[in-house]
């Protein structure tokens, strides 16, 4: 595994530095002099975050993760220092700071996030007293007919629960189907008058929109990620399962594990999630001991593996279940038998109650991310049994979308507040809402774990 580290840091080194070489350079004045770096890696990292800005595609999304390798390297204080010394606007102070706060660090200062900001407010009546300033009218793109059509309908039935739930003021809502492409869906809004639109839904439709900023009228909030980041001006929010790997290494950090078994179920959203989990994890000073595929949903016994795992030198304090749920209860009982029952167990949002205890029991202790709106409730929403004893789109899986729904209607709401309050957060049903300095929407989950088969919210810490 050190071998497979020390690889992948040359080879993102050896990135950088053509990056570095095959980019245009470009010219950025600060209102004050930024400080000198003289670590050799954070000189690199700088150099590179200076041009991040003009790359696209590929080269942007390989850049960010040359930066954040380089930073990886670079002391707590050393790193804190020259964040706390760039000017604002800086390309560079973003980088840091998810850095910084991958270790459990606080930012110098937040984000600069004015300068996303880019929505004029034209004809919208001033903010109430917190925060609450919706566009005139929202254009929602959506895929109403097609394959994405079942997936639409909870987020659709979100959103609408809290718009209609919301008594003050409202935008004019209208709904655009995107089964005849996204693009003509943007267009169609904006000339209908949207002077905001939220959506599409589709990353590859996400991807495409949002790559062509100068054609962009109106911002966006694109209810998927575009994989480098948001145009000045609009945002991206997702259910992603990078979300769940980075949730899952910030609650493992916090507790002091820094040396984690990982289970990968081997599909793509399995991948995706032990990718951001190894990524933000080793972020945090921590590493991936050991890795195990777990295959189909009866599984080998793997029991002496995964007991050879916590015993050696250096050796698993915890395990991450990247498992879909029945892998899960066939994994459990081995974990238990390797002796993994007294130490930290923590799976992603895929293990979701199938409401049968007889089943889940074998679960218990296994902690994993959920909604606020399940876990504790939420202000503005009846409670989600409430809810999904009427509504279809709120039952089993389809929950997390109508959570998610309902807080892309929050965000529309009370973007600016987000942006540039002194309160830079907002309670959402699917979590504690944030935004990055690449214009993403972060969220940090709730905290479920089995208890009798039943899931039981865990205190927040």
């Amino acid at each position: 595994m050190r071998n497979q580290a020390s690889r992948l840091s040359r080879t993102l080194l050896l990135m950088a530095a053509l990056l570095l070489a095959g980019c245009a350079s470009v010219t950025f004045a600060p209102t004050a002099p930024p400080p000198v770096p003289t670590d050799p890696n954070l000189v690199a990292a700088n150099e590179l975050a200076q041009r991040y800005p003009t790359l696209r595609g590929p080269e942007r999304a390989q850049a960010a993760q040359a930066i954040e390798q380089l930073l990886s390297t670079v002391p707590d204080q050393a790193l804190t220092d020259f964040a706390a010394g760039l000017p604002e606007g800086d390309p560079m102070y973003a980088h840091a700071g998810r850095v910084l706060q991958a270790r459990g660090l606080p930012l110098p200062r937040p984000y600069d996030l004015a300068a996303l900001w880019a929505v004029h407010a034209g004809n919208r009546p001033p903010a109430d007293h917190d925060g609450y300033r919706p566009p005139m009218q929202l254009g929602v793109l959506l895929p109403l007919s097609g394959n994405l059509a079942t997936a639409a309908a909870p987020v659709r039935d979100g959103l609408l629960a809290g718009y209609y739930g919301e008594r003050r003021n409202r935008p004019e809502l209208v709904f655009y189907d995107t089964a005849g492409g996204a693009g003509a869906a943007y267009e169609r809004a904006v000339a209908e008058g949207a002077d905001y639109v939220l959506g599409p839904l589709g990353q590859d439709e996400v991807a495409a929109l949002l790559a062509r900023p100068d054609r962009l009228q109106v911002p966006v909030l694109a209810l998927n990620r575009a994989g480098e980041g948001a145009p000045a001006g609009s945002f991206s929010f997702a259910l992603a399962p990078e979300d769940d790997g980075t949730a899952a290494a910030d609650y493992l950090l916090a507790r002091n594990v820094r040396q984690v078994l990982v289970l990968n179920g081997g599909d793509d959203t399995a991948r995706r999630s032990v990718d951001a989990f190894r990524k933000r994890l080793e972020a945090g000073g921590g590493a991936v001991s050991d890795m195990l595929v777990v295959t189909g949903e009866t599984p080998a016994d793997m029991t002496e593996a995964m007991r050879n795992a916590m015993l050696r030198e250096n050796g698993a304090q915890a395990v991450f279940l990247a498992l879909r749920v029945a892998q899960a209860r066939a994994i459990a009982p081995q974990l238990v038998a390797a002796g993994f029952a007294t130490r930290p167990r923590i799976g992603t949002s895929q293990l979701y109650s199938s409401g049968r205890a007889e089943q889940d029991s074998v679960l218990d202790g296994i902690v994993f991310p959920t909604e606020r709106w399940a876990a504790a409730g939420v202000a503005g929403l009846p409670m989600a049994s409430t809810v999904a004893s009427s509504l279809p789109t709120a039952r089993g899986p389809a929950a997390r979308l109508f959570a998610f729904g309902y807080d892309a209607w929050l965000l529309t709401a009370f973007m600016e507040r987000l942006v540039t309050g002194d309160e830079a957060e907002l309670r959402g049903a699917t979590g504690l809402l944030r935004i990055d300095g690449e214009g993403n929407i972060v969220r940090a989950p709730s905290w479920a774990t089995f208890t009798g088969g039943h899931v039981v919210p865990v205190a927040d810490r």
